[in-house]
C-alpha cells in the first residue's frame, strides 16, 4: 500500500505538471479527459455543477459563491487550482479537503488500470475530485477551469450555469495574444441552453461571447450591465456593499477586484435562484462574510498580521495588477515590496505598473518554473527599480521584518508560489 507521500510524489513526477514545469506539461484537449471519466464512471453526471472560468478572480469567484451555497444548506464540491500549501485544498466538500486515504485509494486504482493513455496532472487531479465529490453524494460542484476553457480537461461537464470573471492578457502562449482570441478560447466553456454570466466584457470581448452564446441558445447576462449594488466602503469588517438586492452585505475579502467579483456573484446567485436553488439573502450574507473560514479561500489581499502590516496576494498577471497597484500606490507610509516571478512570462507591463516609492527585494519561489530572483532584479532596473536580492522567499520575508517599523506595510507577491512559500514558511514556524 502506498503512503500519502508515495501518492503525492507520483502525481508529482509521473504526470506532467503545469504548475511546475510550464509550458511542458500543457496538454489541451479532451480525448484523455473523456477517457478517464468513461474508467471511472462518469462521477461527474451524478451531481449539479457550476463551470467558471475567466483569466482573474474565478477562484474568489468560485470560493464566494460555493461558500453561500454551503450557507443556504447543500452540501458542495468546490475545485480549484493551484494549491498553496496542500495538494488536497485542490478538492474540497463544505470547505473540508479531500482525506489523505482518498487520495492514497484513487492513485492505487488509477494504477492499477490499463488505459492506454497519459494523462497531466491536472487531468487525473479533476477525475479524481469528481469521483470524490460523486462518492460524497454531494449536491452540486462549483468547478474552476484550469487554463482557458474550449480545451480545458473540465470542459466535459454539462453544468447548470457558467460563469467568465474577465479577460486579460495571460498564457498568451496557448490561448492567443489578443483579448478576442483569449475570449474565444474562454467562451467555449458556453453550452448548448445552459445560461452563462460574463463579469466583464469590453467592446473587443463582448461580440465574441454575445456569438457563442447566440449559437449555443444559451441566456447571457453581463453583470457589468445591472447595478449590483449602490456603493462599496472599506470598513473593519471588510467591503460593505449597500443597497444589493439581499440587502447590504460586507464581503471578507478587500482587495479592490473584488468590487467587480462582488457584482459577477451576484448575477451569479440570482440565475442559480430563478433556476430553483433555495437561496435566502441570509446565506448570501453568510457566505459574503466568512468565505475564507467557509472554504479554505487563502492569498487574495490577505493580512498576514498588523504590525507591521504584512499583506500577500496570488495577483500575477497584468489584469491582476492593474488592481494590485493603485491599491498598493494608496497605501500611507513606507512599503516594502517582496516580489517574485515565474519564468515564462513577460513581466515588463507589470514592472511598469509597481509603485515607486518602494523598497523592493526580489526573491523566487522553490519551483522550477521561478525566473531567478538576479535575473528579475536585471528587469525591474531597466524600469527604474532597484534593491536588494534574497533568492529566498522566508529569508527575504524574515528580512523585511526584521528592518521594517511597526508603522510600516510589507507586501508579498508576483506569483502564486512566491505566496505559497511564505504561507509554508509561516506554517511551520507555528509547529
Amino acid at each position: 500500500m502506498l503512503t500519502y507521500d508515495q501518492a503525492i510524489d507520483y502525481l508529482y513526477t509521473q504526470m506532467p505538471m503545469f504548475q511546475r514545469q510550464g509550458a511542458g506539461a500543457y496538454k489541451p484537449g479532451l480525448d484523455t479527459s473523456h477517457t478517464l471519466d468513461k474508467a471511472f464512471g462518469h462521477p461527474h453526471r451524478r451531481y449539479r455543477s457550476i463551470h467558471i472560468a475567466g483569466t482573474n478572480g474565478k477562484g474568489s469567484t468560485a470560493h464566494t459563491i460555493a461558500a453561500i451555497l454551503q450557507s443556504a444548506g447543500y452540501r458542495v464540491g468546490l475545485y480549484t487550482s493551484p494549491h498553496l500549501i496542500d495538494f488536497r485544498e485542490r478538492i474540497r466538500i463544505n470547505g473540508e479537503m479531500i482525506p489523505h486515504d482518498k487520495v492514497i485509494d484513487f492513485v492505487e486504482r488509477y494504477q492499477g488500470m490499463d488505459l492506454q493513455c497519459q494523462p497531466s496532472f491536472f487531468e487525473l487531479t479533476m477525475i479524481m475530485a469528481f469521483e470524490h465529490f460523486a462518492n460524497e453524494n454531494i449536491d452540486i460542484a462549483v468547478i474552476e477551469t484550469g487554463l482557458g476553457g474550449r480545451l480545458d480537461s473540465t470542459n466535459i461537464i454539462t453544468p447548470m450555469m457558467c460563469v467568465i470573471t474577465n479577460i486579460s492578457k495571460d498564457h498568451t502562449a496557448f490561448l492567443g495574444d489578443t483579448h478576442a482570441q483569449i475570449a474565444a478560447e474562454k467562451a467555449g466553456i458556453i453550452k448548448a441552453d445552459i445560461p452563462v454570466i460574463i463579469g466583464e466584457a469590453d467592446s473587443e470581448t463582448r461580440p465574441v461571447f454575445e456569438q457563442k452564446a447566440a449559437a449555443e441558445h444559451a441566456p447571457i447576462t453581463f453583470a457589468q450591465d445591472r447595478q449590483a449594488f449602490t456603493s462599496a466602503t472599506l470598513t473593519p469588517d471588510g467591503v460593505l456593499y449597500t443597497d444589493t438586492c439581499h440587502g447590504n452585505i460586507t464581503g471578507q475579502l478587500t482587495g479592490d477586484c473584488q468590487h467587480r467579483n462582488t457584482a459577477t456573484i451576484l448575477s451569479a446567485i440570482n440565475c442559480l435562484q430563478h433556476a430553483g436553488l433555495d437561496i435566502t439573502a441570509d446565506a448570501v450574507k453568510e457566505g459574503f462574510a466568512h468565505v475564507c473560514q467557509l472554504t479554505g479561500l487563502a492569498g487574495r489581499w490577505m493580512t498576514l498580521q498588523d504590525s507591521p502590516r504584512v499583506v500577500c496576494d496570488t495577483g500575477h498577471n497584468t489584469g491582476g495588477w492593474e488592481y494590485l497597484s493603485r491599491q498598493l500606490n494608496n497605501i500611507e507610509g513606507n512599503l516594502t515590496m517582496i516580489i517574485g516571478f515565474v519564468n515564462d512570462k513577460d513581466i515588463s507591463h507589470i514592472l511598469a505598473m509597481m509603485p515607486r516609492k518602494a523598497r523592493y527585494i526580489f526573491t523566487n519561489a522553490n519551483i522550477p518554473r521561478s525566473l531567478p530572483a538576479a535575473g528579475l532584479a536585471q528587469l525591474a532596473e531597466a524600469t527604474g527599480l532597484n534593491g536588494e536580492i534574497i533568492p529566498n522567499v522566508a529569508q527575504a520575508y524574515q528580512h523585511a521584518l526584521n528592518t521594517s517599523s511597526a508603522t510600516d506595510t510589507i507586501f508579498v507577491g508576483g506569483s502564486t508560489f512566491v505566496v505559497a512559500d511564505l504561507l509554508e514558511h509561516l506554517a511551520n514556524s507555528k509547529q
